[in-house]
């Protein structure tokens, strides 16, 4: 019944619709789908619906969102540890239900009800906000109205060319790993990104950064990452796509003596064996056993800077329990880099890499802040082993790899 609600509404109501369904089996008196804000900072009412109708036909040709800043409170804390949070208030019982999808915390489910949900109610709630969050995946296709509710601050035309880079979800849980890639500011800048894609046994990874700023900085880093794309895309390994990307960005950069810097990867999910190229990159760090250090990779020039050059990778066999982390040098320029990375990396360990990339920007934000002069960029990449098991999880989320609360 809620997928014929949502595929029967529009794109832009679909989830309305299923939030009306849901509201009216349950008999509550409001319900709202709180989306996370591409800050990662907030959660943005996006709809509130009264189920009386009073509200239900709210269209006047302008959309009404509400920005919830994180606070430490119980919105924050259901989606850093992806559990259901039951509060009382006066008017009823609260609930709030993380909507995530492999990890990827696309924001709330908020309802309020008149009386206290016994456990059976609550795991409905939770089920229905895992649909939602497939709702939400196959609707933003059609429509930017997710889109806009998540940006709480304008994008600059370098920014919303280099969103276009990026994938579609900023972090993906499998049997063998979790991870989770970030980018600060999201919103302006545009020569950074990080890319990534799973196939049945090996996970393919990249963080590329494009000389310069602006416009012709998001360009160059758009010859890049579609020429990586490409050539991963036609079976060729790590060193045979930086040939190939040093090639395109040589001869189509559209700003003449332009180059990337990069790191490829490419994960072996059966052996743990990760193959890295670094061209002229910031090195990975490995976080193994609470020491951290610089991954030694065989040395390589910038992609695009010498168009004859040659490229050679490097691998590490990766254990269980193992963190690779990535970075570009904005999380190393200027005050960032008084940042003890090393120390800032074993303080966050034990967070999901959704929180420690979050945890991490925050870091840099605080010595090089408010704002940056060059993207900062982070991929982090938590390895389990196991890929041939099944993951264990409760809507969308494996709980077992799911952050702590954060400290009343």
């Amino acid at each position: 019944m809620l997928l014929d609600a949502a595929e029967n509404a529009s794109p832009a109501e679909a989830v309305e619709a299923v939030t009306r369904e849901l509201g009216a089996a349950l008999g509550a008196r409001t319900v709202a789908f709180l989306i996370a804000d591409l800050s990662g900072r907030a959660l943005v009412r996006l709809t509130h619906m009264p189920l009386d109708g009073a509200g239900a036909g709210r269209r006047d040709g302008e959309e009404a969102a509400t920005v919830v800043p994180f606070d430490g409170g119980p919105a924050e804390q259901a989606l850093r540890t992806q559990a259901v949070q039951v509060l009382a208030q006066p008017d009823g019982w609260t609930v709030l239900a993380p909507v995530t999808e492999r990890g990827e915390a696309m924001g709330l489910l908020e309802m309020v009800l008149p009386d206290e949900p016994d456990a059976r109610t609550l795991e409905e709630i939770a089920r229905t906000a895992h649909v939602l969050a497939f709702v939400v995946i196959a609707n933003r296709r059609y429509t930017d109205l997710f889109e806009w509710g998540q940006r709480t601050t304008p994008f600059t035309l370098s920014g919303e060319i280099q969103r276009r880079l990026l994938p579609a979800s900023f972090t993906c849980e499998a049997s063998a790993f979790t991870l989770s890639g970030w980018l600060e500011p999201a919103a302006s800048i545009g020569g950074d990104t990080f890319d990534y894609s799973l196939a049945r046994d090996v996970l393919h990874f990249s963080v590329t950064d494009a000389m310069g700023h602006g416009v012709s900085s998001a360009l160059t880093a758009t010859l890049g990452v579609g020429s990586l794309r490409n050539s991963r895309r036609r079976g060729a390994g790590l060193v045979e796509q930086a040939d190939a990307a040093n090639a395109d960005v040589a001869a189509h950069s559209a700003v003449p003596g332009s180059y990337i810097t990069a790191v490829l990867g490419r994960l072996d999910l059966r052996t743990g064996v990760c193959a890295l190229l670094n061209a002229g990159h910031v090195p990975p760090l490995l976080v193994r056993d609470g020491d951290t250090r610089a991954l030694s990779l065989p040395a390589n020039f910038p992609l695009g800077m010498f168009a004859e050059a040659s490229y050679g990778a490097g691998e590490i066999t990766l254990r269980p329990g193992d963190r690779l982390v990535v970075i570009t040098d904005g999380m190393r320029e200027r005050n960032a880099a008084s940042l003890d990375l090393p120390a800032q990396l074993r303080s966050i360990v034990g967070l999901h890499p959704r929180e420690a990339a979050r945890a991490l920007a925050d870091a840099v934000l605080e010595v090089s802040g408010p704002t940056l002069a060059d993207d900062a960029t982070l991929f982090i990449l938590d390895w389990h082993g196991g890929h041939s098991e099944d993951r264990s999880t409760s809507a969308g989320a494996d709980q077992a790899r799911a952050s702590g609360a954060l400290p009343d």
